[in-house]
């Protein structure tokens, strides 16, 4: 059973553990469970939007989705396979973890634990053994998940930004500028700062390299491109300037960050 056709069935049962690995599919809508939500992204991209914010989840990471929080889950690419864990949630007020969204890189353990569980389907409850094998999956999170990657792209429905987000994403290789930007769209470049401002809540240069450096994850995990060549597709001038921003917005080097993907 596919993951939206599930949706309904997520939370028949509070104390339960809901078990589901699946190709993804390309677009699961707007949605929410009174469950906490584990996902581990395999083999390919994808992409988490919550409130105002699109996350991206590359392959060899996993991420936390608090309960009742609304969420829509889009896949990146046609061979990337979501492994899910929807838990119980009496006791997640012993650690802030379960509280707040998070993206994280996955370490061995966290992962063959995770797959030693995909022949597993649908509700695990408290009487079954399988149970406490998925519970201490829950109850290490707090304990492993200390290198977030944070990076979000904030994105707007405002009339006015919506195609100037556009261009910058189309042409995500060449040199922009607030002045630059405000003459192509005719708007004073004091009246673009503030709608950057308004509707995003960061900057213009801000939103800049974080939309450059969510493009060269995507073509680290989706082309044999080098890092040179990434940097330059993403709009940089040199390798040392891309990864010194790279490093600035994720903690990480890019090459130590392909390297693990």
């Amino acid at each position: 059973m596919s993951l939206i056709a599930s949706l309904p069935d997520i939370d028949n049962f509070s104390s339960s553990v809901f078990v589901m690995h699946e190709k993804f599919e390309k677009y699961i809508p707007y949605h929410s469970h009174t469950k906490g939500q584990l996902s581990y992204v395999e083999g390919g991209l994808a992409y988490l939007q919550v409130n105002d914010k699109h996350y991206v989840i590359p392959a060899r990471h996993y991420f936390w989705v608090p309960k009742g929080l609304t969420h829509i889950l889009k896949m990146g690419h046609s061979a990337t396979v979501l492994r899910s864990l929807f838990f119980y949630t009496h006791d997640d007020d012993k650690d802030p973890f379960y509280t707040e969204v998070g993206i994280y890189p996955i370490n061995d353990l966290l992962m063959e634990m995770i797959k030693y569980s995909e022949s597993w389907d649908g509700h695990i409850a408290p009487d079954d053994n399988k149970y406490r094998f998925l519970s201490v999956i829950k109850d290490i999170l707090p304990e492993i998940s200390h290198r977030t990657l944070p990076i979000a792209l904030p994105f707007t429905e405002n009339e006015r930004m919506i195609p100037i987000l556009k261009f910058l994403k189309k042409n995500i290789a060449e040199s922009h500028s607030l002045e630059s930007i405000s003459k192509q769209f005719g708007i004073s470049p004091r009246s673009l700062s503030r709608l950057f401002q308004q509707t995003l809540g960061t900057s213009f240069l801000q939103y800049i390299k974080l939309l450059r450096i969510v493009r060269a994850i995507e073509l680290m995990l989706q082309t044999d491109l080098s890092l040179s060549e990434i940097a330059y597709a993403v709009g940089y001038g040199s390798l040392p300037s891309f990864s010194n921003t790279f490093f600035q917005l994720t903690n990480f080097r890019p090459s130590d960050f392909k390297k693990n993907l």
